[in-house]
Protein backbone atom coordinates (compact mmCIF):
# COMPACT_ATOMS: atom_id res chain seq x y z
CA UNK A 1 0.00 0.00 0.00
CA UNK A 2 1.05 3.60 -0.73
CA UNK A 3 0.15 6.77 0.76
CA UNK A 4 1.00 10.19 -0.43
CA UNK A 5 1.51 12.39 2.76
CA UNK A 6 0.92 16.20 1.50
CA UNK A 7 1.98 18.88 3.20
CA UNK A 8 0.44 22.12 3.11
CA UNK A 9 3.01 24.38 3.04
CA UNK A 10 6.52 24.52 1.53
CA UNK A 11 8.71 24.05 4.21
CA UNK A 12 10.90 20.78 3.75
CA UNK A 13 11.13 20.43 7.40
CA UNK A 14 7.97 20.68 7.95
CA UNK A 15 7.39 17.73 5.55
CA UNK A 16 10.01 15.61 7.29
CA UNK A 17 8.70 15.92 10.56
CA UNK A 18 5.16 15.20 9.51
CA UNK A 19 6.70 12.21 7.15
CA UNK A 20 8.27 10.37 10.16
CA UNK A 21 4.70 10.60 12.25
CA UNK A 22 3.31 8.50 9.45
CA UNK A 23 5.70 6.37 9.20
CA UNK A 24 5.89 5.23 13.16
CA UNK A 25 2.29 4.55 13.02
CA UNK A 26 1.75 2.96 9.86
CA UNK A 27 1.49 -0.60 9.51
CA UNK A 28 3.93 -3.00 7.51
CA UNK A 29 3.87 -2.93 4.20
CA UNK A 30 3.08 0.84 4.09
CA UNK A 31 4.71 3.01 2.14
CA UNK A 32 4.75 6.96 2.88
CA UNK A 33 5.64 8.89 0.36
CA UNK A 34 6.21 12.63 1.69
CA UNK A 35 4.94 15.54 -0.71
CA UNK A 36 5.70 19.03 -0.54
CA UNK A 37 4.11 21.72 -2.83
CA UNK A 38 6.16 23.69 -5.83
CA UNK A 39 5.08 26.33 -4.81
CA UNK A 40 3.35 28.36 -2.47
CA UNK A 41 3.46 29.62 1.00
CA UNK A 42 5.95 28.75 4.08
CA UNK A 43 3.51 28.30 6.44
CA UNK A 44 -0.50 28.57 6.02
CA UNK A 45 -2.05 30.73 8.46
CA UNK A 46 -5.10 32.04 6.67
CA UNK A 47 -7.29 32.06 4.26
CA UNK A 48 -5.67 33.46 0.73
CA UNK A 49 -2.66 31.05 1.90
CA UNK A 50 -4.89 28.00 2.80
CA UNK A 51 -6.63 28.70 -0.62
CA UNK A 52 -3.17 29.18 -2.50
CA UNK A 53 -2.03 26.02 -0.90
CA UNK A 54 -4.97 23.82 -1.98
CA UNK A 55 -4.55 24.13 -5.31
CA UNK A 56 -0.40 23.47 -4.84
CA UNK A 57 -1.52 20.56 -3.19
CA UNK A 58 -4.06 19.27 -6.50
CA UNK A 59 -1.21 20.35 -8.72
CA UNK A 60 1.62 18.41 -6.92
CA UNK A 61 -0.69 15.14 -6.42
CA UNK A 62 -1.78 15.66 -9.57
CA UNK A 63 1.88 15.31 -11.08
CA UNK A 64 2.65 12.38 -8.54
CA UNK A 65 3.85 9.59 -11.44
CA UNK A 66 3.35 6.54 -9.48
CA UNK A 67 0.08 4.47 -8.48
CA UNK A 68 -0.87 5.49 -5.11
CA UNK A 69 -3.65 4.31 -3.06
CA UNK A 70 -4.58 6.89 -0.79
CA UNK A 71 -3.49 10.58 -0.34
CA UNK A 72 -3.59 12.18 3.18
CA UNK A 73 -3.74 16.21 3.28
CA UNK A 74 -1.95 17.54 6.18
CA UNK A 75 -3.13 20.50 7.02
CA UNK A 76 -5.23 21.39 9.36
CA UNK A 77 -8.39 23.18 8.86
CA UNK A 78 -7.24 23.88 5.18
CA UNK A 79 -8.70 24.31 2.35
CA UNK A 80 -8.51 21.74 -0.95
CA UNK A 81 -9.98 18.56 0.57
CA UNK A 82 -12.75 18.61 -2.02
CA UNK A 83 -10.91 19.52 -5.12
CA UNK A 84 -8.70 16.13 -4.15
CA UNK A 85 -11.57 14.45 -3.73
CA UNK A 86 -13.04 15.13 -7.21
CA UNK A 87 -9.42 14.45 -8.64
CA UNK A 88 -9.13 10.50 -7.68
CA UNK A 89 -11.04 7.65 -6.77
CA UNK A 90 -8.61 6.66 -3.89
CA UNK A 91 -9.72 8.18 -0.40
CA UNK A 92 -8.61 11.63 0.68
CA UNK A 93 -8.23 11.80 4.23
CA UNK A 94 -7.94 15.63 5.78
CA UNK A 95 -6.09 15.28 9.11
CA UNK A 96 -8.74 18.05 10.14
CA UNK A 97 -11.38 15.36 10.00
CA UNK A 98 -9.53 12.44 11.06
CA UNK A 99 -8.55 13.70 14.09
CA UNK A 100 -12.07 14.83 15.42
CA UNK A 101 -13.55 11.87 14.09
CA UNK A 102 -10.93 9.57 16.24
CA UNK A 103 -11.63 11.91 19.17
CA UNK A 104 -15.15 10.93 19.93
CA UNK A 105 -14.49 7.61 19.71
CA UNK A 106 -12.40 7.95 23.10
CA UNK A 107 -14.75 10.78 24.94
CA UNK A 108 -17.77 12.88 25.06
CA UNK A 109 -16.42 16.37 24.11
CA UNK A 110 -13.07 16.99 22.37
CA UNK A 111 -11.12 20.39 21.85
CA UNK A 112 -8.71 21.53 19.29
CA UNK A 113 -5.55 23.29 20.22
CA UNK A 114 -4.14 24.99 16.99
CA UNK A 115 -1.47 27.70 16.61
CA UNK A 116 -2.59 31.74 16.44
CA UNK A 117 -5.91 32.39 17.09
CA UNK A 118 -6.43 33.47 12.90
CA UNK A 119 -6.47 30.14 12.69
CA UNK A 120 -9.39 29.24 15.03
CA UNK A 121 -12.62 30.61 12.75
CA UNK A 122 -11.09 28.46 9.52
CA UNK A 123 -10.79 24.91 11.85
CA UNK A 124 -14.31 25.80 13.15
CA UNK A 125 -15.42 25.82 9.63
CA UNK A 126 -13.77 22.78 8.60
CA UNK A 127 -15.30 20.86 11.30
CA UNK A 128 -18.99 22.42 11.08
CA UNK A 129 -18.57 21.19 6.94
CA UNK A 130 -17.61 17.99 8.24
CA UNK A 131 -20.41 17.67 10.69
CA UNK A 132 -18.05 17.28 14.02
CA UNK A 133 -19.04 20.31 16.06
CA UNK A 134 -21.86 18.43 18.14
CA UNK A 135 -19.40 17.49 20.21
CA UNK A 136 -16.89 19.93 20.40
CA UNK A 137 -16.05 21.66 23.47
CA UNK A 138 -13.50 24.30 21.92
CA UNK A 139 -10.83 25.09 19.90
CA UNK A 140 -8.56 27.15 21.42
CA UNK A 141 -5.06 29.13 20.25
CA UNK A 142 -1.75 28.46 21.88
CA UNK A 143 -0.58 31.74 19.91
CA UNK A 144 2.24 30.11 18.46
CA UNK A 145 3.37 30.95 14.62
CA UNK A 146 3.31 27.50 12.58
CA UNK A 147 6.96 28.21 11.92
CA UNK A 148 7.54 28.71 15.61
CA UNK A 149 6.93 25.38 16.18
CA UNK A 150 10.15 24.62 15.17
CA UNK A 151 12.34 27.76 15.75
CA UNK A 152 10.96 28.16 19.29
CA UNK A 153 10.21 24.78 20.72
CA UNK A 154 9.95 24.99 24.05
CA UNK A 155 7.95 28.29 24.30
CA UNK A 156 5.88 25.90 21.62
CA UNK A 157 5.56 23.48 23.62
CA UNK A 158 4.62 25.20 26.73
CA UNK A 159 2.03 27.26 25.03
CA UNK A 160 0.19 23.96 23.54
CA UNK A 161 0.24 22.70 26.90
CA UNK A 162 -1.31 25.34 29.07
CA UNK A 163 -4.00 25.79 26.58
CA UNK A 164 -4.64 21.94 26.49
CA UNK A 165 -5.03 22.28 30.14
CA UNK A 166 -7.43 24.83 30.13
CA UNK A 167 -9.38 22.98 27.36
CA UNK A 168 -9.76 20.29 30.14
CA UNK A 169 -10.37 22.09 33.10
CA UNK A 170 -12.23 24.79 32.03
CA UNK A 171 -14.04 23.24 28.80
CA UNK A 172 -14.38 20.35 29.97
CA UNK A 173 -12.92 18.21 27.10
CA UNK A 174 -11.85 14.96 27.47
CA UNK A 175 -9.71 14.45 24.48
CA UNK A 176 -7.45 16.49 23.03
CA UNK A 177 -6.56 16.92 19.22
CA UNK A 178 -3.54 18.84 18.07
CA UNK A 179 -4.51 21.37 15.69
CA UNK A 180 -1.37 21.57 13.37
CA UNK A 181 0.17 19.11 11.24
CA UNK A 182 3.85 20.84 12.81
CA UNK A 183 2.74 20.07 15.91
CA UNK A 184 3.18 15.63 15.39
CA UNK A 185 5.70 14.44 17.70
CA UNK A 186 4.22 16.66 21.38
CA UNK A 187 1.41 14.15 22.03
CA UNK A 188 3.57 12.73 25.27
CA UNK A 189 3.76 15.98 26.41
CA UNK A 190 0.43 17.00 26.30
CA UNK A 191 -0.76 13.88 27.82
CA UNK A 192 1.32 13.92 31.04
CA UNK A 193 0.18 17.82 31.60
CA UNK A 194 -3.72 16.44 30.98
CA UNK A 195 -4.09 12.97 31.74
CA UNK A 196 -6.26 13.01 28.71
CA UNK A 197 -5.85 11.00 25.72
CA UNK A 198 -4.35 13.31 22.94
CA UNK A 199 -5.18 12.62 18.91
CA UNK A 200 -2.26 13.50 16.32
CA UNK A 201 -4.14 14.27 12.75
CA UNK A 202 -1.16 12.65 10.67
CA UNK A 203 -0.93 9.48 12.92
CA UNK A 204 -4.93 9.37 13.08
CA UNK A 205 -5.58 9.95 9.06
CA UNK A 206 -2.48 7.10 8.51
CA UNK A 207 -4.79 4.58 10.37
CA UNK A 208 -7.73 5.68 8.83
CA UNK A 209 -6.56 5.59 5.34
CA UNK A 210 -4.99 2.28 5.71
CA UNK A 211 -8.31 0.93 7.26
CA UNK A 212 -10.03 2.86 3.68
CA UNK A 213 -7.98 0.84 1.84
CA UNK A 214 -8.18 -2.46 3.29
CA UNK A 215 -11.99 -2.34 3.28
CA UNK A 216 -11.31 -2.05 -0.83
CA UNK A 217 -13.29 1.39 -0.24
CA UNK A 218 -13.16 4.54 -2.30
CA UNK A 219 -14.64 7.93 -2.85
CA UNK A 220 -18.15 8.17 -4.49
CA UNK A 221 -18.21 9.86 -7.27
CA UNK A 222 -21.84 9.78 -8.27
CA UNK A 223 -22.68 13.68 -7.12
CA UNK A 224 -20.75 15.74 -5.01
CA UNK A 225 -17.36 14.65 -5.75
CA UNK A 226 -17.60 13.19 -9.68
CA UNK A 227 -14.77 14.08 -11.80
CA UNK A 228 -14.12 17.68 -13.50
CA UNK A 229 -16.39 18.06 -16.48
CA UNK A 230 -13.73 18.47 -19.50
CA UNK A 231 -13.70 21.58 -20.76
CA UNK A 232 -10.95 24.47 -21.32
CA UNK A 233 -8.96 26.19 -18.62
CA UNK A 234 -7.35 29.20 -19.48
CA UNK A 235 -3.87 30.34 -18.94
CA UNK A 236 -3.27 27.09 -16.13
CA UNK A 237 -0.52 26.88 -15.08
CA UNK A 238 0.01 30.67 -15.14
CA UNK A 239 3.29 31.48 -17.09
CA UNK A 240 5.92 34.10 -16.03
CA UNK A 241 7.85 36.82 -18.99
Amino acid sequence: MRILVANVNTTESMTKGIAETARAVAAPGTEIVPLTPDFGPESCEGNYESYLAAIAVMEKVRAYPEPFDAVIQAGYGEHGREGLQELLDVPVVDITEAAASTAQFLGHKYSVVTTLDRAVPLIEDRLKLAGLTDRLASVRASGMAVLELESDPDAAVAAIVEQAAAAVEQDHAEVICLGCGGMAGLTEQVVARTGVPVVDGVAAAVTIAESLVRLGLTTSKVRTYAPPRPKAIRNWPPRTA
